[in-house]
């Protein structure tokens, strides 16, 4: 059978960042349908949305101004995460509000009476973050707070005076407070002891309450309930795995969330009063971006699963009945060829049971090559979500697993301390026993195992190929880390503290640095290379890229680098990902392919 091109994967487009009009007879949303996120309409009568917005550059986020048809949107230039706010008019055109591109802006909310916006920018250092409010009528700001770390505000508090904000300390600990606008002093309402993450937080309906998602004195993150007066955190729903979106209705009668079974999400809505939890059915895949209608009688998410791609749903609080509102994600060519994986454990060198998404192709053979995928972050999660070139690889006969190593979120705070600073290289460790299970239970020709990654991801593909050589017939670098040392040296300046929590810092463990970087062992690497970065890159210096390939080119060593002068830590437009995509099947297709 032939195989379908990449650009038909590619092509499929996304939906994201719904939400209601305040009427509720419309759905905004972003998406990616033009070839670059943009801001589409979808007016309940009618059955396919219109675009709002006609920009050069994506649109990251969009929210509505209470009351009122004006939104404001989000937008940076060439992917550099510079964040700037705008108001989008109706006629499609942009009114700049933070208009300082040197320096990005956090969105932090729209004050109950639309009268104010709040936001956090490092405008005053690049290593911290003050808080801002701006008048939305003369568009003048005034800094609320100043501080020497990274705040951001979070929403505004239900009675307009005062906003709640965060603290973030590391990528996995940070704290709530309410900053008296009046005043700036600020009361902190999460004081606690060792690690412990406060998300998605949402007010009561006379503010005295607030519920949030926590991990404090937990393994899990579970549902709670703060007293604003007395702090007294009271737990709701505790389980063994992670509760995520937290969303409440704006009668402050129901809240909905989600499940994170393992990667795969189940939603959750939740009766305040009557303390009753329901749940409603969903294909396999995750839910995100969860938002209540003016009525409260809807609640439209973004579902993406491996063969359902990212769309947005609704469901009838009432009738407990999902369905489908878009459908910019509809390719009848590739959607019979979209694979489902199996759920797989192996163990690792110390017994530790590692989890991973198994695909196989629908036409395997009895011995097949594999293409191991890498997530970033580190603390992050692979899911089990559309992905358009490992589907493509699907149908061109590679079969893909995606591990949850080692330092993974979702399976417990002491599982995503497994990797940290020093203990960094067992979850490279990881990969090699999952080469072996491939081997010996899944089918995997043994002479083509390739492993792709990108961004923390990307080092581990250096890792991989450096310190276990032998065993990988092809390696793809996305945006990757070649050297922790040099990476902190050069990344942004904010982001290097939440960084050194994760992977050390120089002072402390530049020898270890010196020991696992893969920059210092380019002359043990076998296997054909290809790199990808983009030059706008603010998280992950090109140079991290280009040391690297300068090294294996001295050398001749088989390398392909691809640089993308318009793209930064992600690759956002579409022709660049098709250029990109190609040459990586290309290069797959050399090494391990027929």
């Amino acid at each position: 059978m032939k195989s379908i091109g990449v650009k038909q994967f590619l092509h499929v487009r996304t939906a994201d960042h719904p939400v209601y009009h305040p009427e509720g007879n419309q759905l905004t949303f972003i998406t990616n349908y033009s070839g670059l996120p943009q801001v589409w309409d979808l007016t309940m009568s009618k059955g396919w949305p219109t675009q709002a917005s006609f920009t050069d550059e994506r649109v990251i986020f969009v929210k509505y101004i209470p009351g009122t048809n004006r939104r404001i949107v989000g937008m940076d230039v060439g992917v550099n995460e510079k964040q700037q706010l705008f108001i989008l008019e109706e006629n499609g055109e942009l009114m700049p509000l933070t208009n300082s591109p040197e320096h990005i802006h956090h969105f932090g909310g729209v004050s109950p009476d639309g009268k104010y916006l709040a936001w956090s920018s490092n405008r005053r250092h690049p290593a911290f973050f003050d808080i801002y409010v701006q008048n939305l009528e003369t568009y003048e700001s005034e800094r609320v707070f100043k501080g020497d770390g990274l705040f951001k505000p979070v929403k505004w508090h239900p009675k307009g005076n005062s906003l709640l904000i965060e603290k973030i300390n590391t990528n996995l600990d940070n704290d709530l407070g309410l900053l008296n606008i009046a005043s700036g002093a600020v009361t902190w309402l999460t004081y606690h002891e060792g690690e412990a993450i406060f998300d998605s937080p949402q007010f009561n309906f006379d503010g005295d309450e607030l519920y949030v998602l926590t991990n404090m004195e937990r393994e899990f993150t579970g549902l709670a309930s703060i007293n604003i007066t007395t702090k007294v955190l009271s737990w709701i729903d505790t389980r063994k795995w992670d509760l995520e979106g937290l969303e409440i209705s704006s009668d402050k009668k129901k809240l909905a969330y989600t499940v994170n079974e393992g990667g795969v999400s189940k939603g959750i809505l939740y009766d305040v009063q009557e303390e009753r939890v329901n749940t409603w059915e969903t294909p396999i895949g995750v839910i995100t971006r969860l938002t209540f209608s003016p009525d409260d009688r809807k609640l439209a998410y973004v579902f993406n699963g491996p063969t359902l791609p990212s769309d947005i749903w609704e469901l009838d609080i009432q009738l407990n009945r999902i369905k489908r509102l878009t459908y910019v994600s509809r390719s009848p060519i590739i959607e019979p060829e979209l694979v489902e994986p199996e759920l797989i454990h192996f163990h690792s060198f110390d017994r530790l049971e590692i989890p991973a998404f198994y695909y196989k192709p629908k036409h395997s053979k009895e011995k097949q090559p594999v293409v191991i995928f890498v997530h970033g972050g580190p603390e992050s999660q692979i899911r089990a979500v559309y992905n358009p070139f490992l589907q493509y690889f699907l149908n061109r006969g590679y079969a893909v697993c995606t591990p949850n190593v080692r330092g993974s979120t979702g399976y417990g705070k002491t599982y995503s301390h497994l990797d940290d600073v020093e203990k960094r290289m067992d979850s490279v460790q990881d990969l090699t026993y999952l080469v072996e299970w491939l081997k010996t239970e899944g089918s995997a020709d043994p002479l083509k195992i390739a492993i792709m990654g990108r961004s923390y991801g990307g080092f581990m593909v250096l890792a991989a190929i450096t310190h276990y050589p032998e065993i990988w017939a092809a390696a793809i670098d996305i945006v990757g880390i070649s050297s922790f040392r040099t990476f902190l040296e050069n990344t942004s300046v904010w982001r290097r503290k939440l960084r050194e929590a994760e992977y050390g810092n120089i002072e402390e463990h530049g020898e270890f640095f010196d020991q696992i970087d893969p920059i210092h062992h380019t002359d043990k690497i076998n296997a054909p290379l290809m790199v990808l970065h983009g030059a706008n890159d603010p998280r992950v210096p090109i140079e991290e890229t280009e040391q690297i390939v300068t090294e294996l080119k001295e050398r001749n060593h088989p390398i392909q680098y691809i640089r993308f002068e318009d793209e930064g830590h992600f690759f956002v437009k579409l022709k660049n990902n098709i250029i990109a995509y190609t040459r990586v099947a290309d290069f797959l297709e050399k090494y391990i392919g027929k």
